[in-house]
């Protein structure tokens, strides 16, 4: 189990070290014990739909959702017709408050994903209604391999990190090259403390404009 984009000849030493097949052990036998999301077939959805040479911005997001039906691979991003989390549906209000876009009916965040933005969870797999309970099982490890393959890139990449998980990662990023946009997160809990108003969208638009690169169509 592993990405075939372009991703897999940078990430391809992974795979071999120990770690890899310990890990993918594990999630085989929470498989086979009970419910485990995202569905095998998406739990690299992130690096299918963005390759790594169109990665422009990363957003980084900390668990999947654990509920049925939820998950798809994409950080913060449900399927059609699945409700819109908490989180999710803040997202919205912002992007309607810092853009001026109409709050979409709908959690799908696959477009942005298209256009080169990086929807990337630190942890791949989660077991049903459990939050965090695949952690520190050797997903990070992973995950903190894409980031740093991220931050090689000689063009500017715009590191979108919410709340207090994400914003360690600052210390794989060189921000003399590359730009972060960070703020608290946007769950229910912590939104109020300054993630609304902190108008993710336009910044990271600018960044990249500031850069020569396109902007992102953050529209759904």
């Amino acid at each position: 189990m592993a990405p075939t984009t372009d991703w897999n000849p940078i990430l391809r030493e992974e795979f071999e070290k120990p770690y890899w097949a310990q890990l993918q052990q594990f999630v085989a036998e929470e498989r086979a014990a009970g419910p485990v999301f995202p569905p095998h077939e998406d739990v690299f959805a992130a690096l299918h739909l963005t390759p790594y040479a169109q990665t422009r911005v990363l957003i980084l997001g900390q668990d999947p959702y654990h509920g049925p039906g939820q998950a798809h691979g994409l950080s913060f991003s449900v399927q059609h017709g699945v409700k819109t989390p908490p989180s999710l549906q803040n997202i919205h209000k912002e992007l309607e408050s810092d853009l001026g876009l109409a709050r979409p009916d709908h959690g799908n965040l696959e477009s942005w994903a298209r256009q080169g933005v990086l929807l990337l969870n630190a942890t791949l797999t989660v077991r049903a209604h459990e939050a965090a309970s695949h952690q520190k099982r050797g997903w990070e490890t992973f995950t903190d391999e894409v980031i740093r393959a991220v931050n090689a890139k000689p063009q500017r990449v715009v590191f979108v990190l919410w709340g207090s998980s994400a914003r360690r990662k600052r210390a794989f990023i060189d921000t003399s090259r590359h730009s972060i946009v960070e703020s608290p997160h946007p769950s229910p809990l912590s939104a109020h403390r300054g993630f609304f108003g902190s108008r993710p969208f336009s910044r990271t638009n600018g960044l990249l404009e500031e850069a020569g690169l396109e902007p992102i169509d953050w529209s759904l």
